[in-house]
């Protein structure tokens, strides 16, 4: 053997050598994915909102009629086409009212809605045809359009001080949901039921997509706003009410701003953000009044979400008010394809019909990773449940193979005035929650004791509960 062979066999084993260090070594270190508060700052590095030439398409120019008896439709789709192959601009609704059907937006229109400008939406289900390729509950299908649509867009905006009616009630729309427990309606024969069944069974069986074709005559209810592939987002100002059910749904989507949006809407299902196996978001200055999740965020659903495998990740919530809601910022339940990196501080959450603060749910059908989520400075008045809740049996419970994991808790300087328990914790004996660190906060007028199932490293410091320090069961 020539020296050179021996010198280059040294060489590879002492990489060899060092390697086995780095796998064998004891020295503390961070999870897997695991990140910090300073991880929140790159995230606000990669988001910037879209800016627009300066030009201005006015629907009534289009022929838009202002006074909401006749259907605007057509002026207004007709104004974003031409503003985007034009280069992009402004596509104007000004003061008035606007009965329209679905909008689709296209790539650099900004839809801005004047100061006393509403567009009020159709109840006519038909004004929502053709069918276009959506998520519907996490699952991917043909429906109806969503109120206002864009399907891979770049720079997309809809800003401004008016309101976007959905024009929903327990006649319209709310029905189809069928059994609710809040509902105001007799169950009748147009529900969902039957095509909720179907649809996630075709996912459950690798249905291809083109084949999965619902619409008329399966009363799946469509989003208000949903952004499908989209890059470059921005909705700033505007004011939502009544949606069908899901208010604000970015799907596979990036760099979004949502800025000083109000949304007050109670139907069932009326979550009012639900991030979606999209990225690089910022919610921020937002209002939250609503029949369901305030921000829901979430990854696709049992199979189907496992088939794209697409994580929410990178989401920041700031200076937002939540009131009525299942819970304040939730992950879940639709969470199959995974969560990462939710960072949420400086909000105000408060209303006896408030459910949770910060909630996750999934279960092992659901399955999925939800990890790194970060609360801070969170004014918590009333709440009904609990401050944490985290849950691993929602709806159908243990009957799947696919294990959920949560890992990476952090809260801190959260006060709350009243709530049922601080915590309520309900993991797998096989996959306890990994990492949860509550410190410096002080929960008040707490009426039970914690409920606290298989958890790992339960950190906490500091905190007060009925002006007592925090204690955590023994079994932890």
């Amino acid at each position: 053997m020539t020296k050179r062979s021996i010198f280059g066999l040294f060489i590879l084993a002492a990489i060899s050598f060092i390697l086995s260090l780095g796998a064998c070594s004891t020295a503390p270190s961070k999870g897997e994915g695991e990140v910090g508060w300073e991880y929140m700052q790159q995230i606000l590095s990669q988001i910037s909102a879209p800016t627009f030439p300066e030009r201005t398409f006015d629907v009534i120019d289009y022929g838009a009629d202002n006074t909401g008896n006749t259907k605007s439709t057509v002026a207004i789709n007709t104004a974003i086409v031409e503003c985007s192959e034009a280069g992009g601009g402004t596509v104007l609704i000004p003061k008035g009212v606007y009965l329209t059907g679905a909008i689709h937006l296209k790539s650099n229109v900004n839809l801005h809605l004047a100061e006393e400008a509403t567009l009020r939406f159709s109840r006519n289900d038909s004004d929502y045809l053709p069918m276009v390729f959506t998520r519907w509950e996490g699952t991917e299908c043909y429906n109806y359009s969503p109120f206002i649509y864009a399907f891979e867009q770049e720079n997309v905006a809809i800003t401004g001080s008016g309101t976007l009616d959905g024009n929903s009630d327990s006649a319209n729309w709310w029905h189809w949901k069928g059994e609710w427990s809040r509902k105001t309606w007799e169950v009748g024969p147009e529900n969902q039921a039957d095509a909720v069944a179907m649809l996630r069974q075709m996912a459950e069986d690798n249905v291809p997509v083109e084949e999965r074709v619902f619409g008329p005559g399966h009363y799946l209810r469509p989003k208000f706003v949903q952004f499908y592939r989209c890059k470059n987002i921005l909705m700033d100002g505007i004011t939502i009410i009544n949606s069908p059910m899901w208010v604000i749904h970015p799907v596979l989507s990036e760099n979004i701003t949502i800025s000083n949006v109000s949304v007050k809407s109670h139907g069932p299902n009326n979550d009012g953000c639900n991030p979606e196996s999209s990225r690089n978001i910022l919610i921020q200055d937002c209002y939250f009044d609503t029949g369901d999740d305030c921000i829901a965020i979430k990854s696709g659903r049992n199979a189907d979400g496992r088939r794209l495998n697409v994580p929410a990740e990178n989401i920041i919530v700031r200076r937002c008010t939540m009131r009525d809601g299942h819970g304040g910022v939730v992950m879940g339940s639709e969470i199959s394809g995974n969560v990462r990196n939710v960072f949420a501080e400086d909000c105000i959450m408060d209303s006896p019909n408030l459910d949770r603060i910060i909630r996750i749910k999934t279960n092992s059908l659901r399955g999925g990773t939800i990890e790194n989520i970060f609360v801070r400075n969170i004014n918590v008045g009333k709440v009904r449940q609990a401050i944490l809740h985290i849950d691993f049996d929602y709806e159908e419970g243990d009957a799947g193979t696919f294990t959920p994991i949560v890992r990476n808790i952090n809260i801190e300087n959260v006060t709350s005035q009243s709530s049922d328990r601080a915590v309520f914790i309900n993991a797998y004996e096989r996959a306890p929650v990994k990492g949860i660190t509550i410190k410096n906060s002080s929960f008040n007028n707490v009426k039970k004791e914690d409920r606290i199932n298989h958890v790992k490293d339960f950190n906490v410091e500091n905190v007060l509960v009925n002006g007592e320090p925090m204690k955590l069961p023994e079994s932890i």
